[in-house]
């Protein structure tokens, strides 16, 4: 297989500085400022959507779960109107209406994030059916938790996918607890790609926190979807260094050397020291990257905190719901 383009893993760093400094910053205003609702941080994890976005095109499709800051940002989502979003204010991607758990951005072609676990996986089945019977060579991708993966959601959407050979990706984001159960007390299973099996569909398991190995997979992926092949599940292998939101110190079910062992495998640094080994990058272009970041944060704060409030009188505007 063809090496990864330096410029793309010039990007999939990018993206990754940026989901990290833009969790990072959440937390803090969180903490200092009383940015409302919960927040669930996606910090460990940031290889991942970036890797497989970077493959994607602008007229194809994503939908993400409560953790799903970074698949958001991925996929193209501006940082002032995420930062605004998480502020409940008017200027964000729901009109600060949807928050932390909820952001959606149709012109992105971002289908939304969903506090249900394994909610969005039938619904990626579902546009990826619309995509092909409109004809459409466009790619859907589904990210979602190792704890999905026991809903019934995910066997209905991944068995529609197969049956139809549908455009799907469907990537499991498995940073080993269902939010405070480890993977091992809720399966017997000990890779969770084996899954894909009872479904007739190609199951890998990748290291989620090597950029390059996932870059790798889903490009692949991506093309044979793209192509009429079908669906494919894909397990990246990765750990939230955090707790499962910001009220749980993650201090009750898991050690602090676990925790430790796991930082050592820090996704961003180690595709710094990769890029920088092999001369893609210098140490001072990184730095910049970091830097042009900082201050992109700076301002999507300020422009959060400064941008106007929902009007009441709107508060009805832009439900949907389903007549039963």
């Amino acid at each position: 297989m063809p090496e990864i383009e330096a410029a793309k893993l010039k990007e999939i760093y990018t993206t990754m500085v940026r989901i990290r400094f833009f969790e990072e910053r959440a937390i803090k205003e969180y903490r200092t400022k009383g940015l409302p609702g919960f927040v669930h941080p996606s910090i460990g994890q940031e290889a991942i959507p970036s890797a497989v976005c970077a493959f994607l095109r602008e007229d194809d499709y994503v939908i993400s779960t409560h953790r799903g800051h970074g698949d958001i940002i991925a996929k193209g989502a501006r940082l002032d109107r995420m930062m605004a979003e998480l502020f409940a204010k008017e200027t964000g991607y729901c009109r600060g209406k949807g928050g932390s758990m909820h952001i959606a951005a149709v012109d992105l072609n971002i289908l939304g994030a969903t506090g249900i676990v394994g909610d969005g996986i039938p619904i990626a089945s579902g546009v990826a059916l619309a995509c092909k019977m409109k004809n459409l060579d466009r790619v859907v991708v589904a990210f979602f938790g190792d704890g999905a993966t026991n809903s019934g959601a995910f066997h209905e959407g991944i068995g529609l996918a197969a049956v139809w050979n549908l455009p799907v990706l469907f990537v499991c984001q498995n940073n080993q607890y269902q939010q405070s159960t480890p993977t091992r007390d809720y399966t017997r299973l000990s890779d969770l790609s084996d899954r894909a099996k009872a479904h007739g569909i190609p199951g890998i398991t990748v290291d989620g926190n090597d950029a390059i190995a996932v870059a790798e997979v889903a490009r692949e992926a991506i093309e044979n979807a793209r192509k009429g092949r079908g669906p494919i599940f894909i397990v990246a292998n990765t750990y939230r260094t955090g707790g499962h939101h910001m009220g749980d110190p993650g201090t009750s079910y898991r050690t602090k050397e676990e925790v430790e062992e796991w930082k050592k495998r820090d996704p961003i640094k180690r595709l710094r020291d990769q890029v920088v080994q092999n001369k893609v990058a210098t140490e001072s272009e990184l730095d910049e990257i970091e830097n042009t970041t900082m201050r992109e944060l700076d301002e999507a704060v300020e422009f959060a905190i400064e941008s106007p409030e929902p009007k009441v009188e709107e508060a009805l505007e832009d439900i949907y719901y389903t007549a039963g």
